[in-house]
């Protein structure tokens, strides 16, 4: 908690051009490499690996002694892990991959989890010097096997650590047991009675080749995996962010097997590490959309298995009249199970929303790809569609209202998570329970389920009856039905836009004009006027940053009226940022420098890496781009 006075000269020096001179640059934005069975990050200043989660997620389940915290955390291995005694080198990806290369005086390092070993598995190679680590916690015990593998255990930690040397193996202190090889495979695992099976896996995946051989193999590999882009691309800038943003969207997505306390394979975490790596139904939306558009057929039907296999859900029937519902109304937990609440508002959130864009995704995908196997497949509450049918679209229209001659969704705290306490009718929520009918119809027409088809087109006319009627008067399209500053011109009404819900070419050039309100000092676009006075509060400066969805989805609409050249200039500002941080796409750029996003104005801070609301849209605004013009 920040001190009165604090505060008072915080927001003082935010509002003057003294703080930019003040402020410390910020550092690039974290590396990570992960294979959908754990992450590890490495901080490319100094090539340093500060982090080596063993499951693909920041926290696993709840947290039964507090049941509105993050919940219990994923465990993590390392404090440091360096190439040599000192702390001194950079670090990039290799070939726009998840290949992390270490350059240091007199040496060269990689980091990678192999896509090719299905365990949480962290591969590092180094020459000239030994690697030297730090543990996350108090090394515990560790017994060595034959051929110089180690078996580590922690304290505080349920997990141990499997060491297994890719390279000849010498002397070393037990308290630095990776200085005796120059290679190792460090896995995780969950049950150490899995050891020897582990060291078999490895010796398979391995093939007898050489470290600098598997780091070869690693990213033709990866390159294989890609998808032919479907874009014409500008400059060589947009085709690494491009393919760069391809890899953050492979390496968010969990592979992790389902199993009797876990159903999290397929999900797709938000941001990567460590900001963030959590599941959010509505990120995880445009993830999955961007990677079917791309071709990624495998990967975008995983995800919509997730949504459809994730549980338990539906904990929060009585706050949405009773209804059941499989898609969670804010994300998960990375065991797959429902986590109704967004921490940082210290207590539950509904965001209706969800259904909607859920809805959204397989309607996208189906038009992608002939899949009738997909409506078939049994999932945790029955088949696909009938899931789609009984338990999103049916809780959906239970949680809606009448409005004039029409419908809207009930209120909520939809697309920026606003307090439970602060509440609204949404324009966002009724709009993609539109586009989520309309898709849905849709859908219900290839199993012939000809009843359903007719009530979701004639649910979706009622509610854009009561859309147009709540949420556009005066001739003027708004955020929330209920008065505000805040939300009277909002960021989330350019989606709409772009998604078709309002057509009307006046109310259009409108909204785009009041989009002035929302332009930040750092160039862009925050999410709304934010209304917050308590410095104290985190939305107090969230939402004066600026969100770079918002951007992305200003540029499209942009493209839809012809001004080509005003979306370009904001694609082209954020692709030449990205290119100088390693192509990665933050969540924001500081506009107003404080305690919480520390930095110059302009410097990415947030979420970052982000997936769905980063490298999803930066791909789908490009595939737009292609369709538009």
């Amino acid at each position: 908690m920040l001190d009165p006075a604090v505060r008072i000269a915080l927001r003082f020096i935010a509002a003057s051009a003294v703080w930019i001179a003040l402020c410390v640059p910020a550092t690039a934005s974290h590396l990570v490499t992960g294979n959908g069975h754990g992450f590890a990050v490495v901080a490319p200043e100094s090539g340093m690996a500060t982090k080596f989660y063993a499951h693909p997620h920041s926290f696993t389940r709840p947290d039964p002694r507090d049941p509105l915290s993050e919940g219990i955390e994923t465990a993590n291995f390392i404090k440091s892990l360096r190439l040599g005694k000192r702390d001194s080198g950079n670090a990039d990806y290799v070939d726009d991959s998840h290949v992390i290369r270490l350059r240091r005086p007199g040496g060269t390092g990689y980091f990678f989890m192999p896509f090719g070993l299905e365990r949480s598995a962290l591969v590092i190679s180094g020459t000239a010097t030994a690697w030297y680590v730090e543990w996350n916690r108090p090394l515990r015990s560790q017994e060595k096997f034959v051929g110089g593998a180690r078996l580590l255990r922690f304290e505080g930690i349920d997990e141990s650590l499997l060491l297994i040397p890719l390279a000849a193996v010498g002397k070393a202190p037990d308290a630095q047991p990776l200085a005796a090889s120059s290679a190792w495979a460090m896995v995780a695992l969950e049950d150490e009675r899995d050891a020897d099976d582990v060291i078999s896996d490895v010796t398979r995946w391995r093939a007898g080749l050489s470290p600098s051989q598997l780091i070869n193999r690693e990213v033709a590999e990866f390159n294989r995996w890609r998808a032919k882009p479907a874009v014409r691309f500008a400059s060589e800038k947009e085709r690494h962010l491009w393919r760069q943003s391809e890899t953050m969207l492979r390496i968010a997505q969990s592979r992790e097997p389902n199993r009797a306390d876990r159903h999290g394979n397929g999900l797709i975490v938000a941001a990567l590490p460590d900001v963030y790596s959590t599941p959010w139904v509505r990120d995880m939306a445009w993830a999955t959309v961007a990677l079917a558009r791309m071709g990624h057929r495998a990967e975008a039907r995983a995800a919509l298995l997730a949504y459809f296999n994730a549980r338990p859900t539906g904990k929060m029937r009585s706050e949405v009249n009773g209804a059941d519902y499989q898609i969670s109304v804010v994300r998960y937990f990375g065991n797959g199970e429902e986590e109704p609440f967004f921490t940082q508002e210290g207590s539950t959130n509904i965001e209706f929303d969800d259904w909607g864009e859920a809805l959204w995704v397989l309607g996208e995908y189906l038009r992608k790809y002939h899949d009738p196997a997909l409506l078939k497949a049994a999932t945790y509450r029955g088949s696909l569609y009938e899931t789609a049918r009984d338990f999103i679209v049916k809780p959906l229209m239970a949680n809606t209202e009448k409005y004039g001659d029409g419908l809207i969704v009930a209120a909520d705290t939809s697309i920026w998570e606003e307090r439970q306490k602060d509440e609204k009718h949404f324009a966002f929520s009724t709009a993609m329970a539109i586009m989520g009918l309309r898709e849905f119809a849709e859908v219900a027409r290839r199993p012939g389920d000809e009843a359903a088809r007719s009530q979701a087109l004639a649910d979706a006319a009622l509610l854009q009856k009561g859309f147009d009627a709540a949420f556009i008067r005066d001739g003027r399209l708004r955020g929330a039905l209920e008065p505000g500053m805040k939300n009277d011109i909002d960021g989330a009404l350019i989606p709409i836009i772009n998604f078709g819900i309002v057509r009307d070419p006046a109310v259009i050039r409108d909204t785009v004009e009041r989009m002035r309100l929302l332009k930040v000092a750092s160039g862009g676009y925050r999410r709304v006027r934010g209304t917050y006075t308590d410095p104290k509060i985190f939305e107090y400066w969230y939402e004066q940053e600026e969100f770079l969805f918002v951007d992305f989805q200003l540029a499209e609409l942009y493209r839809r009226l012809g001004r080509s050249r005003e979306a370009d200039a904001i694609l082209q500002r954020i692709t030449d940022k990205s290119a100088a941080d390693h192509n990665i796409i933050p969540e924001m750029y500081i506009a107003v420098p404080c305690e919480l996003f520390p930095g110059r104005i302009g410097d990415p801070t947030g979420a970052m890496p982000m997936v769905g609301y980063g490298a999803g849209a930066y791909v789908l605004h490009l595939l737009d781009r292609e369709r538009i013009e």
